[in-house]
């Protein structure tokens, strides 16, 4: 399937006839309706990847145009634009199944970027037949920016063979999920992978979790037990916030990853044991190891191949598509109906600094389909701290090192510009008035800025339920 097939519905022939030059320079082949009759009757007669409809059109209006797209193929997108926009009807497209909605006029450059995510993810959709794309998922990851894609080639190139690999990044990125990508992919993909979390075990169970033990070896061991290196026997043993190991199993492990054996705690016998190691960390092992908090041999045994997770904050094109895949777990698992998270509940989401990464947005989201009670998710059910608190809680910017590379001063500015702009309109309800009050500058001034920013000038009614 191309992806290059776009249905423009619109009564206006301006509008028509403006979409239909914009989308075929963007490389889209273009058909054109006048009205909702003509509209079904292409439908009917033709595939499209996308529907992008009006809501009047006067014989039949733009909700049956989107049911007539989804009764034939429930998965092409449909774009519902009218000048006439509320909140009503916004809900009512929403839960007939469309995509998003735009009121008019629309902002060109975010209506490309609209159309563009639409029709990627129905062709990804429809050529995998909902399975994992290569492009956008990579077993449980999932991400499509530069940084992600890396990642994934980083991983299909060294899950085949038996090397050590070191998982870095913030607390929430997701290193877990790297770990069971290169173990499913990996010819150890059938034996286990056994995940020990070094910071939860208490020091003195280490060495027996790791290691197991003998009968007798301590009060309380009445029987043998194998410890995790001997159950993960020819599979994958990872290692989660590997920093917090002490110094006496560093010394234990160390043994275990150059000899590939290891005495039981009370045992004398060695045994062999074949294991890929994976750890991960969020702290800075090189400058634990130049504290002398963790071993230096140790250090380069297991960071033969490093792989950095990038924060949330790094993949903002990620958002939509981590947000959107969070929403439908979400409402599946909680049997709601809500298959749409606002343009500007996004345009928060988007202003926000997630500390706590993609583990902070799937909480946001669940929290946020829980507390919805119409069909499409809205800025008041995110529950975002430093939003509602003008930035006190954890989840305030933080502060840029320049660093021998140098950094952009004028996008750092405008991103915390764009940042308070966000804060105080969803602190106001969307009224502009009262958002320029908060960060005390002109009305004309804050309009003029929401339009270089690209956010999208809702009134106050557009915002609550």
């Amino acid at each position: 399937m191309s992806g290059n097939s776009i249905l423009v519905v619109d009564d206006e022939k301006g509008i028509r006839d403006f979409l239909e030059i914009m989308l075929t320079q963007e490389g889209y082949n273009v058909s054109l309706a006048e009205d909702g009759q003509k509209a079904c009757a292409l439908i009917e007669a033709h595939d499209f990847n996308l529907v992008i409809t009006d809501i009047r059109l006067g014989d039949i209006d733009g909700i049956e145009v989107l049911r007539k797209t989804k009764a034939k193929e429930s998965d092409v997108p449909v774009i519902m634009i009218s000048a006439f926009s509320s909140a009503e009807t916004a809900v009512e497209a929403m839960k007939e199944g469309a995509y998003d909605y735009i009121p008019k006029p629309f902002k060109i450059a975010e209506f490309k970027r609209i159309i563009k995510n639409a029709i990627q993810l129905y062709v990804s959709t429809s050529e995998n037949n909902g399975s994992d794309s290569g492009q956008l998922h990579f077993g449980c990851l999932m991400g499509e920016s530069p940084k992600m894609k890396n990642i994934y080639e980083i991983i299909k190139r060294v899950a085949s063979t038996k090397t050590n690999i070191l998982i870095s990044g913030e607390s929430g990125t997701g290193k877990e999920l790297v770990a069971k990508a290169v173990h499913s992919i990996s010819s150890r993909c059938d034996k286990p992978m056994i995940t020990i979390n070094c910071a939860g075990l208490a020091e003195s169970l280490i060495e027996s979790e790791l290691f197991g033990y003998r009968k007798g070896a301590f009060t309380g061991a009445n029987y043998d037990k194998a410890g995790l290196f001997e159950v993960a026997d020819g599979g994958t043993v990872f290692l989660d916030e590997i920093g917090d190991l002490t110094p006496a199993i560093q010394v234990k492990l160390l043994r275990v990853i150059q000899e590939r054996r290891f005495i039981a705690v009370g045992g004398t016998e060695e045994k062999r044991v074949d294991v890929r190691i994976i750890s991960a960390t969020n702290r800075d092992l090189e400058q634990e190891v130049i504290k002398s908090n963790f071993r230096e041999d140790l250090y380069f045994r297991l960071n033969v191949i490093k792989i950095f997770l990038p924060p949330l904050r790094e993949r903002e094109r990620d958002l939509e598509l981590l947000s959107n895949f969070f929403l439908a777990k979400y409402a599946k698992e909680q049997g709601k109906e809500i298959k749409k998270i606002s343009a500007y509940a996004m345009n928060i989401l988007s202003g926000y600094h997630f500390p706590g990464n993609v583990r902070e947005l799937e909480n946001i989201i669940e929290r946020g389909v829980a507390l919805e009670t119409s069909n499409i998710i809205l800025p008041e059910s995110l529950t975002l701290a430093n939003f509602r608190e003008g930035g006190k809680s954890s989840g305030k910017r933080r502060e840029k090192d320049i660093g021998e590379e140098g950094i952009d001063l004028d996008q750092l500015l405008a991103d915390v510009e764009r940042e308070y702009i966000i804060r105080a309109l969803a602190m106001t309800g969307a009224d502009r008035q009262a958002a320029s009050d908060l960060l005390r500058i002109l009305l004309r001034s804050l309009r003029y800025r929401m339009e270089k920013f690209g956010l999208k000038p809702y009134n106050k009614s557009d915002y609550h339920k």
